[in-house]
């Protein structure tokens, strides 16, 4: 799944891993970082806007070992779900989600993109962060920043907006296209240069 910070990915990949046959780890953006040392924070979190070049070639080796651990999990047979916020708004291009969907080619992947209105992203910052609004009653640049940047280029298998649907009903759309038909958004994903 890919969206915005706030956007319910989590929560619908916990409806995912408690409703969904077999096993389910998941393998995400918010338990990645958990991982990574303070120094090297926000790590694979490194919001859109290129305010932290000398961090980013450790985003590339990052996204790198994880995709790679997603891969090795899904070939042993193991089921997983992956939340992140890719975006690729950086000093400069880093392809970062091309070269992902390179590195899951001939895997069984699903890649939705969770939409949700930047009035409800605030009014969950505010719940969970207590940080909202500046004083002058508008949005952050770097939450508008993540709004902008994280569904380019915006290719799909299918989407979802988290503000009219709750997680478990999107967990069930989800399960239902997963069976329905191929998905070829890492595909045309993969077949990305950086140029488009």
């Amino acid at each position: 799944m890919n969206g915005a910070p706030r956007s319910g990915k989590s929560s619908i990949a916990a409806a995912i891993q408690k409703s969904f046959d077999g096993v389910w780890l998941n393998l995400g953006m918010d338990r990645y970082k958990q991982m990574i040392p303070e120094k090297y924070q926000p790590g694979i979190g490194l919001r859109p806007g290129g305010e932290t070049p000398g961090l980013e070639p450790l985003i590339v080796e990052l996204y790198g070992a994880l995709y790679e651990s997603i891969a090795l999990h899904s070939r042993l047979g193991i089921n997983i779900v992956s939340d992140s916020a890719h975006h690729d708004w950086y000093s400069r291009p880093l392809n970062i989600l091309p070269n992902c969907a390179r590195q899951l080619a001939g895997l069984p992947v699903l890649f939705v993109g969770i939409r949700c209105p930047i009035e409800v992203i605030m009014r969950r910052r505010i719940e969970t962060w207590q940080s909202g609004y500046l004083e002058d009653g508008s949005v952050p640049p770097p939450v508008l920043r993540w709004q902008e940047a994280v569904h380019r280029p915006g290719i799909y298998d299918m989407e979802a907006d988290s503000s009219l649907n709750n997680s478990e009903e999107i967990a069930e759309m989800i399960k239902n296209r997963l069976v329905e038909k191929e998905a070829t958004a890492f595909k045309i994903l993969a077949e990305m240069d950086g140029s488009g």
